[in-house]
């Protein structure tokens, strides 16, 4: 069932259950107040009963019957009127219904006016039984049968079941003609979805005109399909450069294998068992890389109150076994961030590693660390102003470091770390050697 019939349903459904609510209200309500009315009118006919059995005894003068009240029910329109004259007495009457002890009781005095129901010849009466007006010990009785208000009410009952039909009907119908208007940009955008879906083209416009819900819905769903682009192609990118820079290595090592197995008796075969060595180390550093970047671009998984300026003293100080010919100086101040400590202390040591590389022998690695901001610089060559803002691109290496050993994804590792943990990476010009930074937001220290 699609959305257009459920919306349909439930405006039916809903016009119709208000209908039948109001309708479970104003049929009792007008019935009680038919009810009343019946009542008002009985007690109105008895209060006129002195004038009724005046007018009878005018009718009746100079005859045996001149001075005795009318005992027989009168008809009044709809409504009965019986006269019954003193001694009231309980028992059955043969003119209207049985005269019980409560009617005495009225005829008396000791009792209030009242009404009940009660049946007669087979039609039941709504009765009110009242003492007669200025002549003690005398009771009036009026009536109207209990059919008089049903076939008002009847009417209602069908008009009120009519209703609500209609009600829910029309209600359905003007639902199904709205939900058309209103669910098609639903609609529109559906068909988009499904489109992107089938083609697997993702830089299809999604509509998004209004600004609604719906609009809203698009909108995300454009971002959403922007961002899967965007991700799509840096994969895109990622494998074509991987298997760009995985060739090199890998047909070096290839032809010094080659070699080896041709002239294992050559005074050659150890340097080419050592070039061999050589390339699968930068094999293997490339498949670390690839792998370090796919992981620190994951958010973390376990993250945790970090002293970076420790963390640059540990990497400095195993930089410096590793190049004893270079000088290191640290400038460090207490400095507390928030994140993973493996990532943070994998990022500053290929910092670390970058400005080892470049700098030349008895040369100096300055490490200095300020307000989350963690510099890091060498004695190198430098980087052209070129190339500043492409230094931390994936497998980007200047024409300059195709010389030097290297992935070109260590300094891309550094910035989706600084970016993972809400931080960034650029590299500072200045006029000598290579200034490389990175920012980090800080906690405050304890």
């Amino acid at each position: 069932m699609n959305l257009r019939t459920r919306l349909t349903i439930a405006a039916g459904a809903i016009a119709a259950g208000a209908m039948l609510l109001v309708s479970v209200v104003l049929y009792p309500a007008v019935e009680a107040n038919l009810r009343g009315q019946i009542d008002s009118s009985l007690v109105a006919a008895a209060a006129k009963a002195p004038d009724v059995a005046k007018a009878i005894k005018q009718k009746f003068k100079g005859t045996p019957n001149e001075s005795a009240f009318p005992t027989v029910p009168l008809g009044i329109g709809s409504t009965q009127l019986q006269i019954v004259p003193d001694p009231v007495q309980a028992g059955p009457s043969s003119e209207f219904v049985d005269v019980t002890e409560r009617d005495v009781k009225v005829a008396k005095g000791t009792a209030a006016a009242y009404f009940r129901n009660a049946v007669y010849d087979g039609i039941e009466y709504r009765i009110y039984t009242a003492p007669f007006p200025g002549s003690p010990s005398t009771l009036v009785r009026t009536a109207i049968p209990q059919s008089d208000p049903a076939p008002t009410l009847h009417q209602l009952a069908w008009m009120l079941a009519g209703s609500t039909v209609a009600a829910g009907l029309l209600a359905a119908l003007a639902a199904r003609l709205a939900a058309r208007r209103v669910l098609r940009p639903v609609r529109r955008l559906t068909e988009t979805v499904e489109l992107i879906r089938t083609t697997g083209d993702l830089a299809i416009p999604i509509p998004a005109d209004s600004q609604d819900e719906i609009g809203r819905l698009g909108s995300a769903f454009a971002g959403m399909t922007a961002t899967l682009d965007e991700s799509v192609g840096a994969q895109r990118r990622l494998v074509a450069d991987a298997s760009h820079e995985l060739r090199t290595p890998l047909t070096s090592l290839t032809v010094n294998l080659e070699l080896l197995a041709e002239n294992l008796a050559d005074a050659q075969a150890p340097h080419l068992a050592a070039e061999a060595l050589g390339q699968a180390g930068e094999l293997r550093t490339l498949i670390n890389d690839l792998v370090d970047l796919a992981r620190y671009g994951q958010p973390a998984f376990h993250t945790e109150d970090v002293r970076l300026d420790l963390v640059a003293e540990r990497v400095a100080a195993r930089a410096s076994r590793r190049a004893a010919e270079i000088e290191f100086d640290l400038v460090c101040a207490p400095t507390l961030v928030h994140g993973d400590p493996d990532a943070l202390e994998r990022a500053v040591a290929n910092l670390v590693d970058n400005a080892v590389k470049w700098s030349p022998p008895g040369g100096r690695v300055l490490i200095s660390l300020e307000a989350g901001a963690l510099e890091v610089g060498d004695a190198g060559p430098g980087i052209p102003d070129s190339d500043l803002k492409f230094v931390f691109d994936r497998f980007y290496r200047s024409p300059a470091a195709r010389a030097h050993p290297g992935s070109g994804l260590g300094l891309a590792i550094v910035r989706q770390v600084a970016e993972a943990h809400g931080g960034t990476a650029e590299a500072v010009p200045r006029p000598t050697g290579a200034l490389l930074r990175l920012t980090l937001p800080v906690c405050q220290l304890p």
